[in-house]
């Protein structure tokens, strides 16, 4: 593959290398290990169309927790948060909206109340029918390197671990794994976007590390997105709680665009607009 070129989303262009684009998390998850998360899907769609008055390209939208030793949902339960809200932010906003699920039953009825983008933090290792759905809807498909069914979980102690050497090395694989996966069923290349999954079965300096060596990920020809919001690296270092670490994030989005990231998904849309603003002005001149 070349470079990343340009990603087609309905009427929606990103062109990438021209600027970086800002993903904001509309949490449906009461389980959150940010404490962002939304019962009530008024306040969701009230956050969302916040967002986008704020400057946000694209809106991600979950319902189940991704913290450390929380408890997976039904997919039953899981459609139930999401749907009402991408029903009515579909028909009021014309930004992207994202499903961040790796269930294709829970995907697909998001595909049909509006979702345009596939957001899969298991980069089709849970269900690789989401690649065959990426492929018959049309649409991109974010693909995640996720350690915590490889030995980069601890269950008992219920946080991240890891057991590899060289964190690069891993991501690196199983992102290319992911990507082969999805051509394979279809997926035109430049509908693929890869995340190396801050947070997911890495200790927090193997975080860290993914975000100074980030550049190495463009091996991989596609564009990158990456999630540092809030996250245990920043509470670790600052020893902050999770409503205090916008300028931790700050810092982790601002290195991660000089390194290579295309698309930065965060909690706090206004401040990190501006910071994707001021980097670029710098770094992309």
């Amino acid at each position: 593959m070349s470079g990343p070129g340009i990603t087609r989303c309905g009427s929606t262009v990103f062109r990438w290398g021209a600027r970086t684009y800002v993903m904001g998390i509309v949490n449906l998850s009461p389980e959150s290990f940010s404490g962002d998360g939304l019962a009530d899907s008024r306040a969701a769609v009230e956050q969302a169309l916040r967002f986008v008055e704020e400057g946000t390209d694209i809106l991600d939208v979950g319902g189940e927790s991704t913290r450390p030793g929380s408890s997976p949902i039904s997919a039953r339960e899981e459609a139930a948060r999401v749907l009402p809200v991408i029903e009515r932010l579909a028909g009021q906003v014309s930004v992207p909206i994202s499903i961040d699920s790796y269930k294709s039953e829970v995907v697909a009825q998001a595909l049909d109340a509006g979702a345009s983008i596939i957001n899969d933090q298991w980069g089709l290792k849970k269900d690789p029918a989401l690649a065959e759905l990426a492929a018959a809807r049309g649409v991109p498909i974010i693909l995640m390197s996720n350690q915590r069914d490889t030995g980069g979980y601890d269950a008992r102690a219920g946080r991240d671990t890891a057991f590899y050497q060289d964190v690069l090395r891993e991501v690196t694989r199983s992102l290319q794994r992911s990507v082969e996966a999805a051509l394979g069923a279809g997926v035109p290349g430049e509908s693929i976007i890869v995340d190396p999954g801050l947070g997911f079965g890495k200790t927090w300096q193997q975080d860290i590390e993914i975000v100074r060596r980030l550049t190495e990920l463009k091996v991989l020809g596609r564009p990158i997105l990456i999630g540092p919001s809030r996250k245990s690296m920043i509470k670790m270092v600052l020893d902050l709680p999770a409503k205090d670490r916008v300028e931790g994030t700050a810092a982790a989005v601002t290195i991660g665009i000089a390194n290579g990231a295309d698309i930065v998904r965060v909690h706090d849309v206004r401040q990190m607009v501006r910071v994707c603003r001021m980097a670029d002005a710098i770094v992309r001149g």
